[in-house]
């Protein structure tokens, strides 16, 4: 029987699948929409499809990894519960990649003299607000995830103190935010159109499931990083 890593990206409005090897990590073969909020009705139809494509089926997989956030909240939702209830069925073991390691991991591994950069992928959080870290180019995390403030009067301190050392590659839905900012920073470069991707999520997933780093099915939680704030509609006779 095939030992095969099924992967999903649904912490951005992409809805992303992609398949592994494990024992040689070869891709076999990944699918995505490009559609907002097509995750709850169209991510079953692409782990199908995906699977019945490359000629397997979900009896081949040996585990599941997932974007483990931060990212949309409905769409972390989402992909947990689709993850969750594959590994549950099939009793094969989670396994959560961050969503923004993983982006840091696609920009570096195709990036020339990629030890010269930091990595800075920015996820919008709405407003002036952007999740973002810091990596190197080997994965080595240098400053946590976390949400900031972007500030037009002066960059935020914990970029600005890695900025002494190191040239910044800033990318994501959020690092326009920061270029509207400070177009003209020598030490800041932005790269357009970077994407979540299911492929990057089950890259770092292959190396954790050799390590036997897995989630715990029944109490696997998102990494939301900021609380959710809901509103209760009014009523109509309020």
């Amino acid at each position: 029987m095939s030992k095969l890593l099924l992967s999903l990206e649904t912490s951005s409005p992409i809805c992303a699948v992609a398949l592994h090897h494990l024992a040689d990590g070869r891709l076999l073969g990944q699918a995505e929409l490009r559609l907002e909020k097509s995750h709850s009705t169209h991510l079953t139809v692409l782990i199908e499809q995906l699977v019945a494509n490359t000629g397997h089926t979900l009896a081949d997989l040996a585990a599941v990894a997932l974007s483990d956030g931060p990212g949309s909240y409905t769409g972390l939702r989402i992909g947990a519960a689709a993850a969750k209830g594959l590994c549950f069925a099939l009793d094969v073991p989670l396994l959560a990649v961050g969503t923004l390691p993983a982006l840091a991991h696609q920009v570096a591994a195709r990036t020339p003299h990629a030890s010269r950069w930091l990595y800075c992928p920015m996820l919008d959080a709405r407003r002036q607000e952007v999740y973002t870290a810091l990596y190197q180019a080997d994965g080595a995390e240098v400053l946590a995830p976390n949400n900031l403030v972007l500030d037009a009067d002066a960059l935020p301190q914990q970029l600005a103190e890695q900025l002494a050392c190191y040239s910044l590659l800033c990318f994501g839905s959020g690092a326009a935010k920061l270029q509207a900012l400070l177009p003209d920073n020598p030490q800041l470069d932005f790269l357009a159109n970077v994407q979540p991707s299911a492929v990057s999520i089950g890259e770092l997933a292959l190396a954790a499931y050799h390590r036997q780093q897995f989630q715990d099915v029944a109490y696997y939680e998102p990494f939301y990083l900021k609380e959710v704030y809901t509103t209760t509609p009014k009523s109509a006779n309020s």
